[in-house]
C-alpha cells in the first residue's frame, strides 16, 4: 500500500483497467461466438446471464464494501474472481455446452458489480475539497473504457481473427487486480449493523426511495436509462437510414463515447456540488434536444456531430450523479447505494434494448432517436418535479 499523495492515479488505473475489461467484454464475447459458431445471436444469451445475477448482487457487493473492515481485500478477491471467470468464458464460450457457459456467465454477474463499488471508497482517501475533481475524473474513466474496451476488441480480432478477441479484456481484468492491492482503502470507522438480510438487499433502495435529491436523482436517471438502451440498435438502423454502412453505428458510438469523455474531463475542473442538481436536470435536457437533432441529420458527418454534442452533455450529467450519491448517502450506505442505482439502471437498459427491439420496424430509427430523446426530457421533468422543496445549503469550500 502507498501513501494518499499517488491513491487517487492508482484508483483511477486500476478501476479505468477493470471498467476497460468490463465494457468490451460483451463486444469480445460476440466476436468470439461468431467465430467459433458462426451464429452471433447466441452469445445474447451469455450476456443475459451476466446481467441478470448484477442486478441483485450489486446491492449485496455494495453492502460488503460498505461493511467490512478490509475492503480492499474484498475488492481484490472479486476483481479476481471476475477476472477469473472472464477468461474462463471467454475460453468456453462457443466450445463448450451452453448450459456450463450460462453458469460461468452467472459468476462475472455476480463479481463484475465490484467494478462500481470501487468508486463509492473514493471519499475514504481523497480530501474533501478535491472530491469534485476526483469524481469528474472518475466519471472520465468509465467514458474512456466505453471507447477503448470495445476498440481493443475490435482491433483483435480484426488483426488476429474473432476468437482472440478477448485477450486484452482478459489481461486489462488481471492487471487492474495486480494494481488494487497498492490502494489506501480503509474500513469505515464505526459502521453500524447489518442488519439482516432484508437490509443487505434493499438497504440501498431505502436510502434511494427516502431522500429527496436521491428520490428525485434515481427516477430522473433510472427513466432517461430506459430508453438509452436501446441506443446501440439505434445507432446502427439511423446509419443505414441516413445512407452510410450499418457498421458506422459503431462511429456514432464511439463519437459519443468521446464526447463523454471530454464533458466529463471538464466537469472535473468546474462541477461542484452546490451545481450538481441543476447540471443533473440540464444534462438530461441538452442530452435529449442533441439526441432530438438526429431526426433530421442529412449524413454520417453530421450524425457524428449529434452523437459527439450528446457525449459532451452526457459527461457532466454523470460526474454530477456520482457527486450527488456521495453527497447524499450516509457514509456506510454509500457502495450499496451507488451499486443499487447502477442495478436500476441496468436493468432499466436492459428492458429499454427489448422495447427497442419489438418496436424498431414499426417506428423507424426516426421515431426511436425521438423516443429516446423523450424520455430524456421526461426523467428531467420527473426529477425536477422530485426535487422541488428547501434547497440545500453549503459552504463555500469548494467541495
Amino acid at each position: 500500500m502507498i501513501g494518499r499523495t499517488a491513491a487517487l492515479p492508482l484508483h483511477l488505473t486500476a478501476a479505468t483497467l477493470l471498467r476497460v475489461s468490463a465494457e468490451g467484454l460483451a463486444t469480445a464475447l460476440v466476436l468470439t461466438v461468431q467465430a467459433r459458431t458462426g451464429h452471433a445471436a447466441s452469445a445474447g444469451y451469455l450476456q443475459t446471464a451476466m446481467t441478470l445475477p448484477y442486478v441483485l448482487s450489486g446491492p449485496v457487493v455494495g453492502n460488503l464494501i460498505d461493511r467490512v473492515a478490509r475492503p480492499r481485500r474484498v475488492a481484490v478477491v472479486m476483481a479476481a474472481g471476475y477476472a477469473v471467470a472472464t477468461a474462463v468464458l471467454l475460453m468456453v464460450a462457443g466450445r463448450s455446452p451452453l448450459v456450463l457457459a450460462l453458469c460461468v456467465a452467472a459468476v462475472i454477474g455476480c463479481t463484475e458489480p465490484v467494478v462500481v463499488a470501487l468508486t463509492s471508497l473514493l471519499p475514504r482517501f481523497v480530501e474533501k475539497g478535491r472530491l469534485s475533481r476526483a469524481y469528474g475524473l472518475e466519471a472520465s474513466s468509465y467514458n474512456l473504457a466505453a471507447i477503448a474496451g470495445p476498440g481493443l476488441a475490435a482491433v483483435l480480432a480484426a488483426s488476429l481473427g474473432g476468437q482472440y478477441a478477448g485477450i486484452a479484456i482478459v489481461c486489462a481484468a488481471v492487471a487492474g487486480m495486480f494494481v488494487l492491492p497498492l490502494l489506501p482503502f480503509p474500513g469505515v470507522a464505526s459502521a453500524s449493523g447489518g442488519g439482516g438480510w432484508r437490509t443487505v438487499i434493499s438497504g440501498g433502495l431505502v436510502v434511494l426511495a427516502e431522500g429527496r435529491v436521491l428520490r428525485a436523482l434515481t427516477a430522473a436517471t433510472t427513466l432517461a436509462w430506459l430508453a438509452f438502451g436501446g441506443v446501440a440498435v439505434t445507432a446502427v438502423l439511423l446509419a443505414q437510414h441516413i445512407g452510410a454502412a450499418p457498421s458506422a453505428g459503431g462511429k456514432l458510438l464511439v463519437a459519443m463515447a468521446i464526447g463523454s469523455f471530454l464533458g466529463s474531463l471538464a466537469s472535473s475542473r468546474w462541477l461542484t456540488p452546490r451545481h450538481a442538481e441543476p447540471v443533473m436536470l440540464g444534462g438530461l435536457v441538452a442530452f435529449g434536444a442533441a439526441l432530438a437533432s438526429l431526426a433530421v441529420v442529412p449524413s454520417l458527418p453530421w450524425a457524428m456531430a449529434a452523437f459527439a454534442a450528446a457525449g459532451v452533455f452526457e459527461g457532466p450529467l454523470f460526474a454530477a450523479t456520482l457527486m450527488l450519491r456521495q453527497r447524499e448517502s450516509p457514509p456506510d450506505r454509500l457502495g450499496q447505494v451507488n451499486t443499487t442505482a447502477g442495478s436500476l439502471k441496468i436493468a432499466a437498459s436492459a428492458l429499454g434494448a427489448a422495447l427497442t427491439a419489438a418496436s424498431a420496424d414499426a417506428v423507424g430509427p426516426v421515431g426511436l432517436v425521438l423516443a429516446i430523446a423523450s424520455f430524456q426530457f421526461a426523467g428531467a421533468a420527473v426529477g425536477w418535479f422530485l426535487l422541488r422543496g428547501k434547497p440545500v445549503d453549503f459552504p463555500d469550500d469548494g467541495s
